[in-house]
């Protein structure tokens, strides 16, 4: 009866497991660490260092946060699917990650969890600053025991989750100045807000597999999308004055100034159109143009830094 149970979830024995080539293994180790979101996270915290670079770049330095910041993004990740492995198994996107297929066992996945994300805490202690690491295990914390364990009890789970979401630029600032100052902490700003149009058009495209695991997200619990279309434009709305503000602290120049008005009114235009017509296809081409904006806008910043 276990065995047509777990055939029946898609789920590998542990007999199976051995079975598995060592590329195979190392697939499933890398899939676990999330590669995509960890190049963001990587993306926008070296952003964060070249804007806070006034004398030039301290490569070494960079190579040491590029090293931190991987392993903590991975780790965090990582940790994330081990404490929703039961989630992930429910919903079509994520029911082929390594725990829910068995592919790896939740022992092995936490205990690589927790050797990447205390191993990047202290190797930015003691190769950065300790400041930097604080901030490192600020996010992993909130990430982990505020984020996480809310999204199935309420809709301000996504609130909870922007805070670690955005901390990457203020990571990367800390990691060159030592200290918090406005400038970073207008970086964190722009990527706090840009998260909700971000995830809000995440959520509504799979609403009905967060649905079926229980996860709260605004979608889920107002399905007509009148809060959600609200919210989208007024996150987005929020976003363009606030994506101004590096010129004005003199973090970037007025090229960037320029080209942050159009990049945030391209935003806009397609928030304004999932917001409308509330429809899936119209939330895929909002994520399409929030992962388009991001990226430009930070490249934009630190070209005319």
């Amino acid at each position: 009866m276990e065995t047509i149970e777990r055939v029946a979830a898609n789920e590998m024995l542990p007999e199976e497991r051995a079975l598995l080539s060592a590329s195979e293994t190392l697939r499933a180790y890398v899939d676990l660490t999330k590669p995509r979101i960890t190049f963001l996270v990587v993306l926008t915290t070296i952003a964060g260092f070249c804007l806070a670079s006034a004398h030039g770049l301290d490569w070494l330095n960079l190579v040491h946060l590029i090293v931190g910041i991987s392993l903590l993004s991975s780790g965090i990740s990582t940790l994330n699917q081990w404490m929703e492995r039961d989630l992930d198994a429910l919903m079509l996107r994520t029911r082929n990650r390594p725990l829910p297929t068995g592919k790896m066992s939740p022992t092995q996945a936490l205990k690589f969890g927790l050797s990447l994300t205390l191993g990047a805490i202290v190797y930015v202690l003691f190769f950065i600053n300790g400041l930097t690491a604080l901030l490192g295990a600020i996010t992993a914390a909130s990430y982990l025991l505020l984020y996480t364990p809310l999204k199935t009890r309420t809709t301000l789970s996504t609130v909870w989750g922007a805070f670690p979401g955005a901390m990457p630029p203020l990571v990367g600032w800390v990691a060159v100045r030592g200290q918090l100052n406005i400038e970073g902490w207008v970086l964190f700003a722009i990527l706090f807000l840009w998260q909700f149009p971000h995830f809000l058009a995440i959520a509504w495209m799979y609403r009905d597999d967060y649905a079926r695991a229980g996860i709260k997200m605004l979608p889920v619990v107002e399905p007509e999308g009148r809060i959600t279309s609200q919210q989208i434009v007024l996150y987005t709305v929020m976003l363009l004055p606030v994506s101004l503000l590096p010129t004005l602290v003199q973090v970037s120049g007025w090229v960037y100034f320029g080209g942050a008005i159009i990049l945030g009114l391209g935003f806009l235009y397609f928030s304004i159109l999932a917001a409308l017509r509330r429809t899936t296809w119209q939330a895929r081409r909002l994520l399409l143009a929030s992962v388009i904006y991001l990226p430009l806008l930070f490249a934009l910043m630190v070209l005319n830094h």
